[in-house]
């Protein structure tokens, strides 16, 4: 795989199920072992509340950094594929409880509003649980059309995430 051909990718990692910490731990482990792509930056693990109107348990969050020579759909495609094998049962509940929860937030300079592939991700800018991880991991990363990381999580309330030890 060319260096050259690689391209920054950002995956948020969430689960609220079947011992959360492990299917996160998990899932970035698997995420290492996706085609044309290298795994290069984890966060920390951090514990979030929920969102929406569903009564479940507090998730755990973790986002990674990757370079990939898959384009977004294709990439997205393999996450989805992934999160199947990782036990991800459908239906989901909209903001519902899940073993693994796998977003595609950034690809390189990529922009959609594809029904199918939204990117940059539509919340991305709104959600501390993804904007904390993301900025420990790139804070100076430029969100196509939202703007840099660091400016995003200052906008936001994270009080509520609280950091895993390692």
């Amino acid at each position: 795989m060319p260096a050259s051909r690689l391209v920054p990718a950002y995956v948020a990692v969430g689960s609220n199920l079947d011992d959360p910490r492990a299917q996160v731990e998990r899932a970035l482990s698997a995420l290492a072992e996706l085609p044309q792509t290298r795994l290069v930056l984890c966060s920390s693990l951090y514990w979030s509340r929920p969102l929406g109107p569903v009564e479940q348990p507090d998730f755990v969050n973790a986002v990674a950094g990757l370079l990939t020579g898959l384009d977004p759909a294709a990439l997205l495609a393999v996450l989805k594929d992934l999160e199947v094998r990782l036990g991800r049962a459908q239906p989901v509940v909209r903001w519902g409880p899940r073993r693994i929860d796998l977003d595609l937030l950034v690809h390189g300079t990529a922009r959609s509003d594809a029904d199918a592939l939204r990117l940059p991700h539509p919340g991305i800018a709104e959600r501390a649980f993804v904007l904390v991880p993301l900025a420990e991991i790139a804070p100076d990363l430029d969100v196509p059309g939202r703007g840099r990381v660091r400016d995003l999580l200052a906008r936001v309330d994270a009080a509520s995430l609280e950091r895993i030890a390692a």
